[in-house]
């Protein structure tokens, strides 16, 4: 990045940056060792098969930004969001302390409550004040964020290198307490450098002024709001009694959890559009941010999977030995960390020069790009598993150009997405409009895990097909984005 680029940023930006790069350090260190240690059997891992470790691995990622949305009415409604932060760091750090302790299986799935409770408290609220700082929005506001996003991915560097070395090659459980150091790291950091740089963003929301026209209009959307709960609550109970639900299983529980996340995003999308007194320009901005959630959903379904079907591919079928010297297999998913920390200036850069010659794509086409490059990504993998498949490892430039391609294509449409909500989302309903942002990654880490579960030892010809199904809904929704992107621009009012 520039100078001339990063002095016009506020202060404040970089305490976000640095108390989110710890808290990144924290969460990616720890899912790199997750799926390892829940089907290890021989060092002291918990000895699940890949099935059912799969399905607890994406229970729990979809669990950490499911619970972003409670986070964001938390905040939004009673915190603010620079308590939500504090406090939801806490808990975070508290989790990784539990987790650290060698105890069996219900101390260590505690220790993973706690740190997606954590997490949703913390991770949509750190986001919505980087909102807050660029109240102008425009290219200005894109930039930042990709600054931001540095933040996040150098701390996922710092915790998958630290973190998985430790896990793999020490102790895992030494491995989750590092990551809880790292936590702790970000509590400092923002504690100190919010107090100077972040006074008066994200403070306790004002009480609101009550009048009867106002109250009578409350107690009407209240109705509305009560009718969509019973109505999720019956559909929800059908599920169950007709068998659609299974809970007996960690593979079942986590289906179950993906067509709940899917009806909760549905009924509070309704929710807000019938019952939330918007007025007409923003119920349509409302519609953009839902065509953004489904593709975000998508793009985060296929690139969650570094941490679940791509980290089983790089530990059973790739190269890692060089001399007599073993990579650790977690370490894969440092190329993402790395090549955003290259490409993140280049494209924040990007944007603000294509905008001064009025070049700058639209967030729709942006959305578009991310998911034509996630699907190239994932034809490179059928390469690469055609090969696996005859009993090879195969060369370790097969996972290094998805992870390139994934990359470039994260930065078209995660840092983007994250501004977009910030400039559509509706001021009363921000921090729960990011939730649901992060809502839609959580469906995605939840279709991963399950993904990574239908990768049978016994019968590795089906992954060519598994990664060629991936590739073809991502390009297959990309194309279908940029075909109507004019329309889905215009619903957004002249937001840039």
């Amino acid at each position: 990045m520039s100078a001339s680029v990063s002095a016009k940023h506020p202060r404040g930006l970089y305490v976000l940056f640095f108390a989110e790069m710890w808290e990144r350090f924290s969460y990616y260190g720890m899912r790199a060792i997750l799926l390892l240690f829940l089907i290890d059997n021989i060092n002291g891992g918990m000895g699940l098969d890949a099935v059912e470790g799969a399905a607890v691995y994406g229970l729990y990622t979809a669990s950490v930004y499911l619970l972003t949305l409670p986070g964001g009415w938390m905040a939004d409604n009673i915190l603010g969001q620079k308590k939500a932060i504090w406090y939801g760091g806490i808990i975070i750090m508290l989790g990784h302390i539990i987790l650290a302790i060698p105890a069996g299986s219900g101390i260590f799935f505690l220790g993973l409550v706690t740190v997606a409770l954590g997490t949703g408290l913390l991770k949509p609220n750190i986001s919505s004040i980087v909102g807050e700082l660029y109240p102008e929005g425009g290219a200005r506001r894109d930039a930042a964020f990709s600054i931001f996003y540095m933040g996040i991915n150098l701390g996922s560097v710092l915790g998958i290198t630290i973190v998985g070395y430790l896990g793999q090659k020490v102790n895992w459980h030494m491995g989750f307490g590092a990551a809880a150091i790292g936590m702790l790291l970000g509590l400092v950091v923002f504690k100190f450098g919010s107090a100077k740089y972040l006074s008066g963003y994200g403070e306790v929301p004002a009480k609101k002024v009550i009048t009867a026209e106002s109250e009578a209009k409350s107690g009407a959307d209240r109705k509305k709001g009560y009718l969509l709960a019973a109505a999720l609550v019956v559909f929800l109970a059908v599920l169950q009694l007709t068998g659609t639900i299974d809970m007996s299983t960690a593979q079942g529980l986590a289906q179950g959890a993906g067509v709940i996340i899917v009806t909760v995003s549905l009924f509070y999308f309704l929710f807000i559009l019938f019952a939330g007194g918007l007025t007409a320009i923003e119920k349509k901005r409302v519609l953009v941010l839902i065509v953004f959630f489904i593709a975000a959903a998508l793009f985060w379904s296929g690139f969650e999977q570094a941490g679940s079907s791509l980290q089983i591919f790089a530990e059973r079928h790739t190269q890692r030995t060089i001399g007599t010297w073993e990579m650790p297999s977690s370490w894969f998913q440092n190329f993402n960390g790395a090549f955003i920390l290259l490409f993140a200036p280049v494209m924040a850069s990007l944007w603000i020069y294509l905008s001064t010659r009025g070049l700058n794509p639209s967030t729709p086409v942006k959305f578009a790009l991310g998911l034509l490059l996630l699907g190239g990504g994932f034809f490179i993998m059928e390469l690469a598993a055609s090969q696996a498949v005859t009993g090879q490892l195969v060369s370790p430039m097969f996972l290094t150009l998805t992870y390139l391609f994934h990359t470039i294509g994260e930065l078209c449409l995660s840092p983007v997405g994250l501004s977009s909500y910030t400039k559509l989302a509706p001021k009363r309903y921000l921090s729960q409009l990011m939730g649901i942002w992060f809502v839609a990654a959580s469906l995605g880490n939840l279709i991963a895990g399950l993904f990574a579960g239908n990768f049978d030892e016994n019968n590795v010809d089906q992954m060519p097909a598994l990664f060629n199904q991936v590739a073809l809904f991502s390009v297959g929704f990309g194309l279908l984005l940029l075909i109507f992107y004019k329309p889905v621009k215009n619903w957004m009012g002249g937001i840039k």
